[in-house]
């Protein structure tokens, strides 16, 4: 009975867009992922995406299994429903947010249709312009200026050359605009990206605080969490306060690609059940994907999108075994391997590391949490002349180093250096890195570290080719 149903390779590329569909060539999607596990890959490109580990591939596998069988005892539109129910509230479980009650979650297929949904909620029904304020597409996903509809603003968060501007300055201009919506009676969606693609926060959490407490009525506000390089503490803390938090199953957690979560906090949902849903939704969402008592949901479709559900429960998997070490350990592990990182690419005449500032999160967050460390490493190329790698040149060597087992996360456009337009490379950090590093009470961390150190000088080899 199994061979009539799809395998789970073919289960796990189903239900997105194009972006997951695999070359016929090379067998991996867009990213250079491919279905299934493969242990020799060098996977340090969490903030784009990961091939999928071997743990999470069985979780997939074992519950496919199941579905075949629930399969042929009721229908596939009746099981998704139920399946979905169960990942939702062991999401709300594995993130320790069971305390927060009415927490609403809508699942999507990326984290692009998440901002598309709350974009859309907060437009909905409102007689009054919603005015998108966010940073910059070259620090959030390719899709998300397009998913906010509405009047559009983008904040810039690195200066021409790539420096990193002032948080001052960017929250200066975030307040500026916010100013100038509320004169001219406008409402504000104001989506914070926590982190980016480069590893920042902007504008601070403290502004967002201080603009959502002084314009309740006419603003709100998006976490753009997809990163999902937060810990549990930091998720709640933005709910509590009254934010939108959209999320990823993949990048740091791990999971396959596509999995997106929108969590809308007991004050917002309050205020959003009551409003109509447009017509895009019905593009990219079905009834299950809604776990809330919304009449409205019931336009939509009622498919089953097994796709979506497996790439989350490998997900979940992910999840748990990261949360089961403590954080102490992987505060550790990730201050070890940030300090080898950091001093590999600040020692290197090749390499030139991309400034992070420290990670803020005040006024609310315990600085001794995990997710005040650096994940993401951004640098940029130099030629053995010392002139810097141009885009081109760069993505080049993304694509050879992919073809080698390095994955590194895509390169992203960072402004201009010696006349020369440049993008930065990624060495990324992911929660799977952190379980590795932990197994045998810590016996592999060097290990790790000198993987990421090796990946490092794969990328000067392949960069100095002739």
């Amino acid at each position: 009975m199994s061979g009539d149903f799809p395998t789970t390779e073919q289960w796990l590329i189903e239900g997105s867009d194009a972006r997951i569909a695999l070359n016929p060539v090379t067998g991996k999607n867009k990213y250079g992922c491919a279905p299934q596990p493969n242990k020799k890959i060098a996977a340090f490109g969490s903030a784009t995406a990961s091939t999928i580990s071997e743990t999470a591939f069985l979780a997939a596998d074992q519950l496919r299994n199941r579905l075949v069988h629930l399969l042929t005892l009721d229908s596939a539109e009746a099981i998704y429903a139920d399946e979905m129910h169960r990942v939702g509230k062991e999401l709300i479980e594995v993130c320790e947010l069971s305390h927060l009650h009415e927490l609403d979650i809508i699942f999507a297929a990326s984290g692009t249709d998440c901002h598309s949904i709350a974009a859309q909620l907060a437009i909905a029904s409102q007689a009054q312009t919603v005015r998108m304020l966010m940073v910059d597409e070259t620090e959030t996903g390719s899709g998300v200026p397009n998913a906010l509809a509405g009047e559009r603003v983008a904040i810039p968060l690195r200066l021409v050359d790539g420096t990193p501007r002032a948080i001052a300055d960017i929250d200066a201009d975030f307040e500026q605009q916010v100013a100038a919506a509320v004169a001219a009676e406008q409402r504000v969606l104001l989506t914070m990206v926590d982190v980016s693609k480069t590893g920042l926060i902007a504008p601070s959490v403290a502004c967002a605080v201080s603009l959502s407490q002084r314009f309740p009525e006419v603003l709100e506000v998006l976490v753009d969490a997809c990163q999902f390089r937060i810990a549990p503490s930091t998720l709640a803390a933005y709910l509590v306060h009254g934010f939108m938090v959209a999320m990823t199953g993949s990048k740091f957690m791990g999971g396959p690609s596509f999995s997106g979560a929108l969590m809308i906090p007991a004050v917002l949902a309050k205020k959003y059940r009551t409003r109509a849903l447009s017509q895009g939704f019905l593009t990219f969402s079905n009834q299950a994907e809604w776990l809330v008592n919304w009449s409205e949901a019931r336009q939509l479709s009622n498919a089953a999108n097994f796709g979506l559900l497996l790439r989350w429960q490998a997900a979940l998997k992910e999840m748990r075994e990261f949360h089961s070490v403590s954080n102490t350990v992987a505060r550790h592990f990730l201050f070890a391997i940030a300090e080898a990182v950091t001093q590999r690419l600040v020692n290197d005449p090749h390499l030139e590391l991309l400034a992070v500032p420290t990670l803020q999160r005040e006024p609310f967050v315990d600085d001794l949490s995990w997710d005040n460390v650096q994940t993401i490493f951004p640098f940029v190329l130099r030629h053995a002349e010392k002139t810097f790698f141009s885009r081109d040149e760069t993505l080049q060597v993304y694509r050879i180093l992919q073809n080698e087992g390095v994955q590194l996360a895509q390169p992203v456009d960072c402004g201009e250096r010696e006349g020369v337009a440049v993008s930065a490379l990624r060495l990324c950090v992911s929660s799977r890195l952190v379980v590795e590093a932990m197994q045998g009470n810590g016996k592999n961390e060097q290990a790790v570290i000198q993987r990421a150190l090796e990946a490092l000088n794969q990328v000067v080899r392949v960069a100095q080719k002739p």
